[in-house]
């Protein structure tokens, strides 16, 4: 049985509740931290590349683990959790509505997460906490590191029931109509991000801070580890959900072209609820300690997630054509002509769209298990995090930042701006390339990751790195140029462009697309198949890992001895 189609008023076409002006101001909000971390991010990882590369010694006693842990924290974990929420909110109002109570909560949110941001960033540049983004046990931070993180994950919770929050008020006043699409993307999204966070809650909370603070004397490094990927995979996806929700709802309005199907758009999100969360072992495939069978059963469920990646491929494809042909394309390519190349909006996703193929086949790569023996721990594995995130998931970013920024402050983005945009992204497109591309040659030739510079006594393997190392530190400048770039056009789109009214994309399905079937709207069958999916993949390991654990580590900071 399917759902009607939703009456074509527009009170319940998607998108059409405007943003109120007190909620412009909650979402630019996120856009400033988002930015300001982008700049410290990316100054960090700069400098990185250049100490990697031998050319240059930090002053002042700053460390290499110091700059590479402010680096990732700042950039994984904070400038993408604030952006994602702030383009989330926005979509939700935008699709479902939002009461003055539900923004409240939003600004509690946003200043839970800013407080902890606050928190863990001062630890880190005090020196405190030299652990990496995915602080592995027995390194020790300060226990304010481990304080600031549960906040930003308690923070982000609040923004998850107000989402929820939202679409059970939105429900109740349209009864029997479909969730609309963005909204029931965002909440899938924020679904994954509650279960796979409950994981590095628990870490943080149970082992990390009584640890740390010396109420433990030891730690069970491989349950924390264990508890850390069951976060940290999904992690990927909770950045990744969002640039799909673009590339299905954005891209095809801003190409004058409409959904391609609003069904297999939300087939494809519930299969990566599904396939997101029970698949951390396959970054623990070197970890002693877990049955090979559990490493097997993971790496198998990883694999499912290349189902929903090519139906959104072909789902985006199909668009495009569709488009391009009723634009007037002709032939087997012509209707590539007719896309709007020269709108950043839409130029920049696309780059990303491209990443996403290498990066891709290097995350199948990095998942099978004979293969990951050969990438494990090396530059490999960077370079491949770089193509997904710094790419993908960026490029979209700022493509969305070209017309959200310009909407919430009431600008318009002018076509020297557009331009601007345009040059920007081909130059982070090609510090990325030259960048990975050198990371992935030199991982395959055995150079480590987590290593600042070092000639090993000379032997002749580690001077073959070298001159990739070199080649990362010339992409890393060129990606920070496109940074202050990106931050120049930022600044001019807020504060200084022409005032007047962008539009707030978003497309509407096309009118001879299958009905969406009413099933899709079982929220608790899609949780409940998530949940057994979790016990059956996790329960027997974690309780082996437990029952027969090793007596534990005690803490070790870095430098070490401190």
């Amino acid at each position: 049985m399917a759902l009607a189609k939703a009456e074509t008023s527009s009170t319940q076409e998607i998108g059409a509740y405007p943003i109120h002006d007190k909620s412009k101001k909650l979402y630019m909000s996120f856009m400033y931290v988002t930015f300001i971390s982008l700049l410290i991010g990316g100054l960090m990882g700069l400098l990185q590349t250049f100490v990697r590369s031998g050319k240059l010694s930090l002053p002042w006693g700053i460390g290499y683990y110091q700059i590479l842990t402010v680096h990732g924290v700042i950039l994984a974990l904070v400038m993408t959790t604030f952006f994602i929420i702030g383009f989330q909110f926005s979509l939700m109002e935008k699709s479902v509505g939002m009461s003055d109570k539900q923004r409240k909560w939003g600004w509690v949110s946003f200043w839970v997460m800013l407080i902890g941001t606050i928190i863990t960033a001062t630890t880190i540049l005090l020196g405190k906490a030299s652990v990496l983004y995915t602080f592995y046990a027995p390194l020790k931070g300060h226990p304010a590191f481990y304080i600031g993180l549960a906040l930003v994950i308690i923070g982000s919770w609040i923004a998850a029931f107000v989402n929820w929050h939202q679409i059970a008020v939105w429900k109740k006043k349209h009864p029997g109509e479909k969730t609309p699409l963005p909204a029931f993307m965002v909440a899938i999204n924020m679904i994954m991000w509650f279960i796979a966070s409950l994981g590095v809650a628990v870490a943080v909370l149970v082992q990390f801070i009584p640890w740390s603070l010396g109420y433990a004397s030891t730690i069970n490094v491989l349950l924390s580890r264990t508890l850390f990927w069951y976060f940290g995979h999904p992690l990927v996806y909770f950045w990744l959900l969002p640039a799909y929700m673009t590339w299905y709802v954005i891209i095809p309005k801003i190409i004058g072209g409409k959904i391609f199907s609003d069904a297999l758009a939300r087939m494809s999100f519930v299969l990566l609820l599904f396939f997101s969360i029970p698949v951390g072992f396959h970054h623990q495939l070197t970890e002693p300690g877990i049955h090979p069978t559990w490493k097997f059963i993971q790496v198998a469920l990883t694999m499912m997630v290349v189902i929903p990646t090519l139906m959104t491929a072909f789902s985006m494809f199909a668009t495009f054509e569709i488009t391009g042909r009723k634009k007037g394309g002709k032939g087997v390519f012509g209707w590539m002509k007719k896309l709007p190349w020269g709108d950043v909006r839409f130029l920049a996703p696309f780059l990303g769209m491209v990443g996403f193929i290498p990066g891709g086949a290097g995350g199948i790569i990095n998942a099978s298990h004979q293969l990951n023996m050969v990438v494990h721990n090396t530059i490999w594995v960077t370079g491949h995090f770089h193509l997904t995130v710094a790419t993908v998931v960026l490029l979209t970013f700022f493509g969305v930042t070209y017309w959200l920024v310009p909407h919430l402050k009431g600008r318009k983005l002018t076509p020297q701006l557009n331009k601007l945009g345009i040059i920007q992204s081909i130059i982070w497109s090609v510090g990325m390339l030259i960048m990975s591309t050198s990371m992935h040659i030199q991982g395959l030739k055995g150079g480590p990751r987590r290593s600042e510079f070092s000639e090993y006594g000379g032997t002749a393997q580690a001077q073959e790195w070298i001159g990739y190392q070199v080649a990362q530190a010339v992409g890393g400048t060129i990606l920070f140029v496109a940074i202050l770039l990106m931050l120049y056009i930022f600044v001019k789109m807020a504060f200084f462009a022409p005032k007047g009214e962008t539009e707030y994309p978003i497309a509407q399905e096309e009118p001879d697309a299958e009905p969406t079937p009413a099933w899709f709207e079982n929220w608790k069958m899609w949780v409940g198949i998530t949940v057994a999916l979790i016990l059956f993949a996790y329960s027997i390991p974690v309780f082996d890992m437990i029952q027969y654990s090793p007596p534990g580590s005690p803490p070790f900071s870095w430098p070490i001895g401190n």
